[in-house]
């Protein structure tokens, strides 16, 4: 990215291009504790139009949330003056701004105990730093339109799904769903790109009293894909995300 340089001379105008290189874009809250992964994640960030506030502790983390009320927050598991699931289990009894952890613990009961408290998305380090932004781009659009759920049609590629009507079609061609296969891929719709762990969808349609019964969901998740899938064993829309759970590919985001 080109950058306008410019000087200021005491006491005298500030040039216009200032303004122009001053990041305007979205407010993201970084929290790691390691420098270098703050500078670079800061500098990245910053290059591709971000506003960025960073902390480096859980208490820093949340003073700033609230003083800044973030767009979306970056945040790593390991701090050093307590966890990174208690910074996300107190933001999201507040609010549902998006979450995406960035933590170099990958074991799978990490990934699932971040996003079953509420966490967004989970990526492990090392990283790339395209994913990343993809990643925060498809975050904020979803978080920018509150409505989706709501929304009377929902498309992505040949996928159709009529939420007034209950109807669901591929390219054209209407799809018969059971009540309880069209409530799971409801769920997924209206939470595209998004990591979902077998827990959250099992009380979401199934029940609070669910949680364990993963083989229920394995076999929904089977049926949905023969029936809106062009190739189940390859799906494009019901991707599994291997011992967390699952996620929508949406290729409107």
């Amino acid at each position: 990215m080109e950058r306008a340089s410019f000087s200021r001379s005491r006491g005298g105008p500030v040039s216009s291009n200032a303004v122009r290189d001053e990041p305007s874009g979205a407010r993201l809250l970084v929290v790691d504790d390691e420098p270098s992964m703050v500078r670079t994640l800061r500098t990245n960030l910053r290059g591709h139009g971000f506003q960025v506030e960073t902390a480096e502790t859980a208490g820093d983390a949340l003073a700033s949330y609230e003083r800044r009320q973030p767009d979306l927050i970056v945040l790593d598991l390991n701090l050093p003056d307590g966890d990174g699931f208690e910074v996300v289990r107190r933001i999201r009894e507040q609010s549902g701004t998006p979450i995406i952890v960035l933590s170099a613990r990958g074991g799978e009961t990490d990934k699932v105990n971040a996003l079953d408290l509420g966490a967004d998305d989970y990526m492990t380090k090392p990283f790339g730093i395209d994913e990343l932004l993809a990643r925060i781009r498809v975050a904020l659009r979803h978080v920018a339109r509150p409505g989706t759920g709501a929304e009377p049609r929902i498309t992505s590629g040949a996928l159709v799904i009529d939420l007034e009507r209950r109807e669901v079609t591929v390219a054209g061609r209407a799809i018969h769903l059971t009540p309880t296969e069209y409530d799971l891929l409801k769920v997924f719709v209206t939470n595209p790109n998004k990591v979902l762990t077998d827990r959250m969808l099992l009380q979401q349609v199934w029940g609070p009293d669910y949680g364990d019964e993963s083989h229920y969901l394995h076999v929904y998740v089977a049926r949905l894909r023969r029936k809106i899938e062009s190739d189940p064993q390859d799906p494009a829309y019901l991707v599994t995300e291997p011992g967390v759970g699952y996620r929508f590919r949406s290729e409107e985001l």
